[in-house]
């Protein structure tokens, strides 16, 4: 006799995943079946949205939940991560198959979704690439920049992402948001935030033609394939994407592209810094060349970056003050913080194209 869906037999539950509710609601769903045991796994690495392995034996799934504990406004979103995915699923950007959506907290307190899981590698430090031949490296860095690029390519109106988000004033909006956000969470003084956000908003660019825009897209958020590593088989955490400045990715991608002869990224810590990979400039030029484009200069895109990640980061050095972090990692996230800026603020001081300015962000 079969186990009724409330009574859906479970292994134990980890922390922020109640088993025993989702499998009464994926059963109902139909994707599990009445006689399906569920486990499920935390799974460590990252460290923003809550990241589980899901399997009843036969069939494996990736949950993603928001974090634990106080959220702000518009960040975590997975509905966004789940609509850019299963829009971009007949497209030639690799992303992994959507299983189920809960868009509210009536089963596990918190919206959440379910995609397939897609076998293959993340490479997350440097000594998983060095496992890596050079020249599968060469490959695989130079398959990284064309994805972006033709990320970028892709007919957002076409595949129904058209209200994803409004590109007019992009840049200015993600300026304001992040120097909002770091004021909503500021539990202590960090230096170079105010000159920073003033260089940025003094010497702000015109902005291209739209796009999708990822919005974190690096290395370590791509699946490759075991069998030929520089093959891309998924595109994860789309959490921010939205649609504006394509070069905005750019900029994202070329500060986490760690070369030997300056300082790491200390999220990626050196992890491209690896002979194979093309260097920073190789990257503009290759994604330009691809999209036939013409660009003065990515110092404001580098700069804007760093200091997006550095606050981004602060959030989750907060919530880690709080105890609302799970897994681990996240001890040295404050310092991090630090770093980055005092990056941003070394890059303002010594590019042609930015400089000082006055205080549109005081106060």
């Amino acid at each position: 006799m079969s186990t009724p869906a409330n009574l859906h037999p479970t292994g134990p539950s980890p922390d922020g995943l109640d088993l025993q509710v989702l499998a009464a609601y994926l059963a109902g769903t139909g994707i599990l079946g009445p006689d399906s045991v569920l486990h499920g796994t935390l799974i460590s690495g990252g460290k923003s949205n809550l990241t589980y392995r899901i399997t009843d034996g036969t069939s494996r799934w990736i949950l993603r939940r928001p974090p634990l504990g106080n959220i702000l406004p518009g960040a975590h979103d997975v509905t966004r991560e789940h609509r850019v995915m299963l829009a971009l699923g007949d497209t030639n950007i690799p992303v992994p198959r959507m299983a189920a959506l809960c868009e509210n907290g009536d089963v596990l307190g918190a919206p959440f979704y379910l995609m397939e899981e897609v076998s293959g590698l993340i490479l997350r430090a440097p000594e998983d690439v060095s496992q890596i031949p050079e020249v599968t490296r060469a490959r695989l860095g130079a398959a990284l920049v064309d994805v972006l690029a033709d990320l970028h390519e892709v007919d957002f109106a076409q595949v129904g992402l058209n209200t994803l988000g409004n590109p007019e004033g992009y840049l200015e909006r993600q300026l304001e948001r992040w120097v909002r956000q770091y004021h909503k969470i500021k539990v202590r003084e960090l230096a170079y935030i105010q000159p920073i956000a003033d260089s940025l908003a003094s010497y702000l660019p015109r902005g291209g033609k739209p796009a999708i825009v990822h919005g974190d897209y690096r290395l370590d958020n791509l699946i490759v394939s075991e069998e030929d590593p520089a093959h891309i088989t998924a595109v994860l955490d789309w959490e921010m994407a939205t649609l504006g400045d394509p070069l905005a990715d750019l900029g994202i991608l070329i500060m986490f592209w760690d070369e030997p002869d300056r300082p790491f990224n200390p999220i990626t810590n050196g992890l491209m810094a690896a002979p194979g990979f093309m260097s920073s400039d190789a990257v503009t030029n290759r994604y330009i060349n691809r999209r036939n484009l013409q660009i003065d200069s990515m110092d404001w895109y580098l700069v804007f970056a760093k200091f997006k990640l550095a606050i981004i980061l602060e959030q989750i050095h907060v919530r880690h003050l709080r105890g609302e972090t799970r897994g681990e990692g996240f001890a040295g996230v404050g310092d991090m913080v630090t770093a980055l800026l005092n990056s941003a603020m070394d890059n303002v001081s010594k590019s042609p194209s930015l400089g000082t300015a006055k205080g549109r962000f005081h106060g």
